[in-house]
């Protein structure tokens, strides 16, 4: 239970990389003053964490829809994962949003749903992952378990949003670099476990012989 839960709230919280997003939200919000830059922050918050918890609802009507079954969406989200791993460790983030999508949001009026909530908070990987966790939950108190991630994890991001200046201040770009690369080698070794974990449930790993 302990591992599960470990597992959910980690995978979850490094894929969303609240501190990833710090300086995607100070450039949208630069022209913004500060009652409505702290209100973008938890609209954006809240809404990542909406669109989190109603994809951990329907995903696993998905799977039945699609006929997928759970190894193959655990191997899949492991790739994903594993992915987005690698461009966290070379301080990128071209799997959650790019050039055009940020150009873009920085002359809407409002950038807390597109392009901070989704694609930069909520992300593809994101999505998957708690798809795959809900579908590796064994009972109600798991189910109970991926969603309080995804709550927790939407309340550090307003945290992060809410203070983004000051920690930009503390950590400069250099360091919001060296931060996501910690976070990444972490998140590359959860999404190897993903992986293990769908091979041996579809028995393309041998089970080791009973001693």
């Amino acid at each position: 239970m302990l591992d599960f839960a470990t597992t959910a709230f980690v995978s979850i919280l490094f894929l969303v990389d609240p501190p990833g997003t710090v300086p995607a939200f100070i450039a949208l919000t630069s022209r913004y003053p500060p009652e409505k830059r702290r209100k973008t922050a938890l609209v954006a918050s809240l809404a990542a964490t909406v669109i989190l918890m109603g994809f951990a609802a329907v995903g696993n009507v998905i799977f039945r829809v699609l006929g997928l079954t759970l190894p193959a969406f655990q191997i899949a989200g492991g790739l994903v994962l594993f992915v987005v791993a690698l461009d966290m460790i070379r301080a990128r983030r071209s799997t959650q949003e790019d050039p055009a999508e940020m150009t873009e949001g920085s002359t809407a009026t409002d950038v807390a749903i597109a392009p901070l909530a989704i694609p930069m908070l909520a992300g593809p990987a994101a999505l998957s992952t708690v798809t795959v966790l809900m579908a590796q939950a064994k009972d109600l108190v798991e189910v109970a378990i991926v969603f309080l991630s995804i709550g927790l994890t939407g309340v550090v991001c307003y945290i992060t949003l809410r203070l983004a200046e000051p920690i930009q201040r503390r950590l400069g770009t250099t360091g919001v670099h060296v931060l996501d690369r910690v976070l990444g080698l972490v998140l590359a070794g959860i999404a190897v476990q993903f992986i293990l974990n769908g091979l041996k449930a579809a028995d393309l790993i041998p089970k080791p012989a009973a001693g």
